[in-house]
């Protein structure tokens, strides 16, 4: 089969041309276009959902039409033997299964309305975590980077963060670690880290930013079902000693306290809270708990867009595309997609001052 992917630029260097296609705005690159249309979605398992829900995940695409998507817990494994070093770029081919699995993906990809995209990779070692963003072939991004230091050409561990850049803007693609339940699993030492890292980023970057992924945070109780069942959740009756650790992973008051600091230090705005203000419990969750059991019905939006004030003029709209607790729109995830649009920019961004 016709290689599919292209190769991705070394860190620092912009993007290599690629052959574009002939149709009308197949030039946007070249005459200043930029993506204005989104979507984020957390596939829980991106060969999954190609294998049993891609037909109709194709048919929203179809419909939306975003410039990129974002995926987040691609699931698929890096290139490279066992025992030898990994390639967080490319699709893990070196086995029978493994190969079935890559056609199974190039297939999906070669499609439409794939067919008119390119996509890059950061994927983790095994079957966990990674994300992918798939752009559009006639928006050149001027340089890939899968690291939020953007000058390291490591990938960050579990393949979790892929930043593009374009002329006027950061598009960066996150899958924010789980925040867990016990600190002596350090999965809490890793949420603060990680935290501490995207606070760093986002008071240091040069350009205005779009930051979408899961999160893994519900900033406030208008954006839980629950508030009550979430904030007194324990697993296996475990409370930690740190009374803001309490609660359910994603909704405890330190994660909430620091993902505020986030927006404030970054001068960030939520753009799905700033069209929409008041909760909606039939549409306005990006999470849904199993169909069966104690979590059924309860949900959390978990994921977002965040993007810099500078450009919050620009929001057209930001909607959440799954409803109800039968997971409708959810194509086969836990997860629901979520869109943004943006308006075409106009000669000066907005001032922080």
């Amino acid at each position: 089969m016709k290689r599919f992917f292209q190769p991705v630029p070394k860190e620092g260097s912009p993007a290599k041309k690629r052959p574009v296609s002939t149709d009308s705005g197949a030039d946007a690159s070249a005459a200043g276009e930029e993506p204005r249309k989104f979507v984020t979605w957390n596939a829980n398992s991106l060969l999954l959902r190609m294998k049993n829900d891609w037909p109709v995940f194709c048919d929203f695409v179809s419909r939306v039409d975003p410039d990129v998507i974002c995926v987040q817990e691609v699931r698929m494994p890096a290139a490279g033997s066992k025992g030898s070093p990994k390639n967080p770029s490319e699709l893990k081919d070196d086995t029978s299964s493994s190969r079935e699995e890559k056609q199974v993906v190039l297939r999906a990809l070669s499609t439409p309305p794939f067919k008119d995209y390119c996509v890059w990779w950061s994927l983790s070692d095994s079957k966990y975590a990674g994300t992918a963003m798939i752009i559009k072939k006639k928006f050149e991004p001027k340089k890939i980077s899968f690291n939020l230091d953007r000058t390291s050409s490591k990938h960050e561990t579990d393949g979790r963060v892929i930043v593009a850049e374009f002329e006027s803007f950061l598009l960066l693609n996150t899958y924010a670690p789980n925040n867990g339940w016990k600190e002596e699993e350090n999965s809490f030492q890793r949420r603060r880290k990680w935290d501490k890292r995207m606070l760093e980023f986002v008071q240091q970057v040069d350009k205005p930013v779009i930051w979408c992924g899961d999160l893994n945070v519900s900033h406030e109780e208008i954006d839980v079902s629950h508030p009550d069942f979430f904030i007194s959740a324990k697993l296996n009756g475990y409370i930690p000693p740190n009374k803001e650790d309490c609660g359910q992973p994603g909704f405890t008051l330190s994660e909430r306290r620091r993902f505020s600091n986030i927006l404030s230090q970054g001068k960030l705005v939520d753009a799905y809270r700033y069209l929409h203000k008041e909760k909606d419990m039939d549409c306005g969750f990006s999470w849904s708990g199993h169909p069966i059991g104690k979590y059924r019905g309860k949900r959390m939006r978990i994921d977002y867009f965040i993007v810099s004030e500078k450009l919050e003029d620009r929001i057209v709209s930001c909607e959440i595309h799954g409803r109800g607790k039968e997971r409708e729109g959810f194509y086969g995830s836990d997860h629901c997609p979520v869109s943004l649009e943006f308006s075409e920019a106009g000669p000066e961004p907005k001032s922080s001052n």
